[in-house]
């Protein structure tokens, strides 16, 4: 079953075009060598741009702990950690199929 999540993180103001750089390679890397990340997308908020939302997809729980366990995850989080404001707030969700009765 797939597993959906968001991760919602604030960057001090001074690291905002290291984060952005790091942000772009990140979502390459996912694209490029995670092929059962079925999505993996970033948002950075209209009115406050130190604050982004990653929203993704991924096929299975397998799917998730090799991406947990990557080198691009390593890099990533390696860069943007002693970047943010404060810690990164993970949210899972379930699939939700609405019909018509």
């Amino acid at each position: 079953m797939p597993i959906t999540m968001t991760a919602r993180f604030q960057v001090h103001h001074e690291g905002m075009e290291q984060a952005k750089q790091a942000i772009r390679d990140f979502v390459d890397y996912v694209r490029e060598n995670e092929p059962r990340t079925r999505l993996y997308t970033s948002a950075q908020q209209k009115d406050d741009e130190t604050k982004f939302l990653h929203y993704f997809i991924f096929e299975d729980d397998a799917a998730m702990q090799t991406h947990r366990n990557s080198e691009g995850v390593m890099k990533f989080t390696g860069i943007l950690y002693p970047l943010l404001v404060d810690s990164v707030e993970f949210t899972e969700y379930q699939q939700f199929h609405s019909t018509d009765e």
